[in-house]
């Protein structure tokens, strides 16, 4: 009986698989690594201020995004602070924020928010990831 129709796996073929398979590897790893740093918060705060924008922004992937002036007057003294714009962006899964956001427009609120290390562009243009929105009376 010939079994000349049987090949067996040449060295070079295994060594291309071999690479292949390496290569597929490192990428999900790679990938899975800047998921989880993208996840990561780095730091979390309260900002009081104005907001002065909100909009819904994105060709593709549209993201919520907004300014606080956080200039404004000084209890103390009462003399003028210059303005200073803080930009944030708020979660695309979190529309009640982001409504109750343009319904403060021109008051007073306190903004909490939790800053990220690194974000894909669909989470926001922005490290600062808006999560509450208080009036402030």
């Amino acid at each position: 009986m010939d079994n000349s129709n049987e090949q067996a796996v040449s060295p070079r073929k295994s060594k291309w698989r071999k690479r292949l398979i390496i290569f597929f590897l490192s990428i999900i790893i790679l990938f899975i690594t800047f998921v989880f740093i993208c996840g990561i918060s780095y730091s979390n705060g309260a900002r009081t201020g104005v907001v002065i924008k909100a909009s819904h922004k994105g060709y593709l992937f549209k993201t919520y995004e907004g300014e606080l002036n956080l200039g404004g007057i000084s209890e103390g003294d009462g003399t003028i602070m210059p303005n200073r714009i803080w930009k944030f962006s708020v979660p695309r899964h979190d529309t009640a924020v982001y409504n109750e956001i343009i319904r403060s427009q021109g008051k007073h609120v306190r903004l909490y928010y939790d800053e990220v290390l690194k974000n894909f562009f669909w989470q926001g243009e922005t490290a600062y990831r808006v999560s509450k929105v208080e009036v402030v009376k």
